[in-house]
């Protein structure tokens, strides 16, 4: 995925002066933009519907809908935003929560040396981007991923190509009703129970090969 020329950013964080902290480390960077603030999950949403900014930087703790909730109702709407976690807990169900959200950065926000202009443009790339404290995600990844078999991988690239259950029947040799407890399989393995979040989170997590 290429960089954008100029990345468009969110902020959302309930301080309004941590926001203003973050706004300025990002507006020494050339080639980013602030187009926006919230204050909260529901504002949050709002804004990322109305201004589709490349980026998300979301604080984990929100009023209203929290970080996790927010991200989520992001993605079903714009599954090409880039969420940045920011947290101040660097547990790993924390982090593995962030990743089911469908967060491609958890950051820590009492890092010292926190690069934000550097994670954001990782995460603008499509690369994953986890603060050295908390688990890494290939590992997390790994840990998911190895409970669906070789069938499963095969049946979740065909859901990810928009394929129907008759139309992965008939491609498999299988029959639909098969093919249907495959797909339950799958979500419950993964803890994901719609499809669009399937789709988003097999591609982020490198399950899938996207043409």
């Amino acid at each position: 995925m290429n960089l954008p020329a100029n990345i468009t950013i969110l902020l959302v964080d309930d301080h309004s002066l941590v926001r203003r902290g973050f706004r300025r480390m990002l507006e020494d960077e050339p080639d980013m933009t602030v187009v926006g603030e919230a204050g909260d999950g529901e504002e949050a949403v709002k804004l990322a519907c109305e201004l589709q900014p490349d980026v998300v930087i979301m604080d984990s703790a929100l009023p209203k809908m929290n970080g996790l909730e927010a991200t989520r109702a992001i993605l079903e709407e714009q599954p090409e935003t880039a969420v940045l976690m920011l947290s101040m807990h660097s547990e790993n169900t924390w982090v593995r929560q962030a990743i089911d959200a469908g967060a491609r950065g958890y950051i820590l926000k009492s890092a010292m040396n926190l690069e934000l202009g550097s994670a954001v443009r990782r995460v603008a790339a499509g690369e994953a981007v986890f603060d050295p404290q908390v688990e890494p995600h290939n590992a997390l990844k790994g840990e998911r991923s190895s409970s669906l078999t070789a069938r499963e991988l095969e049946v979740l690239q065909m859901i990810v190509d928009g394929k129907s259950n008759k139309e992965i029947a008939a491609a498999l040799d299988l029959s639909a009703n098969t093919v249907a407890v495959h797909r339950a399989n799958i979500m419950n393995a993964l803890g994901i129970h719609k499809t669009a979040e399937l789709v988003v989170y097999a591609i982020r997590a490198g399950l899938v090969n996207v043409p």
